[in-house]
């Protein structure tokens, strides 16, 4: 279970979260819904640790305090993040990338079972496993940045934007993926542009403007409010 309270962060005189409270649990996908510049990016960096929170926030990974560590130290306690741009070593080959993603000690013991279960999500991975990264396509480059991180046995999974830039047909195949990591018991934060296709797959959702929740429920609740469907699904 992921959980922030008060969680806040300013660039400067900015501030761009105000006072956040969200939480995942395992096992299930809760969507970030919000227009450019509301803060989302904030939200996933402030909490894997790659950016300062202002005093008085709280995040726990499990029950156990993870405000302020450094971002390895986040990665120990079993979050992973999956950044926008993916953040790939594109000059490594797909293995070397899914190895590194077992660096930390808590994936190392488990390494042989983790790498299954990333192919058995992503088959394509096995049969590029010593092709350059900087030679595949987005949707390639996406599913190695996602098998990356699920390499380091995360309780908790954080994704920014994962189907931007991808196909149609890919984002079918990403968002299929990402019910089957699901299903493994890793609970997924998701922020993403494609609200109409997030929402068809997450359990519940947050509406974030100007660094503020301003509204949360059941995914199907959410789809299904007037108010949502004219902000972010198009009517």
């Amino acid at each position: 279970m992921l959980e922030c309270q008060n969680l806040q962060v300013a660039y400067g005189h900015h501030q761009a979260l105000k006072g956040v409270d969200l939480r995942v649990a395992a096992g299930e996908i809760v969507v970030m819904l919000g227009a450019n510049g509301a803060g989302k990016t904030t939200l996933l960096n402030a909490v894997a640790g790659r950016l300062p929170m202002m005093p008085g926030g709280r995040i726990e990974l499990d029950g156990k305090p993870i405000s302020g560590a450094p971002p390895h130290q986040i990665v120990e306690s079993g979050l992973a993040l999956v950044p926008e741009g993916r953040g790939v070593f594109a000059d490594l080959t797909v293995s070397e990338n899914l190895q590194l993603g077992a660096y930390a000690k808590r994936a190392r013991t488990s390494q042989v079972a983790q790498l299954q279960r990333v192919l058995s999500l992503f088959p394509k991975l096995g049969e590029r496993s010593a092709q350059l990264v900087h030679t595949m396509s987005g949707g390639e480059q996406q599913m190695v940045a996602i098998g990356r991180a699920l390499m380091s046995s995360p309780a908790i999974l954080m994704l920014d934007e994962p189907s931007l830039g991808l196909s149609p047909l890919l984002c079918v195949e990403l968002f299929r993926a990402l019910e089957k990591v699901r299903e493994t018991g890793v609970g997924i934060l998701l922020v993403e542009q494609n609200a109409r296709q997030s929402l068809a797959i997450a359990d519940r959702g947050y509406l974030l403007e100007q660094g503020l929740i301003v509204g949360e429920g059941p995914a199907q609740d959410l789809r299904n409010d007037p108010a949502v469907r004219r902000a972010y699904l198009g009517g």
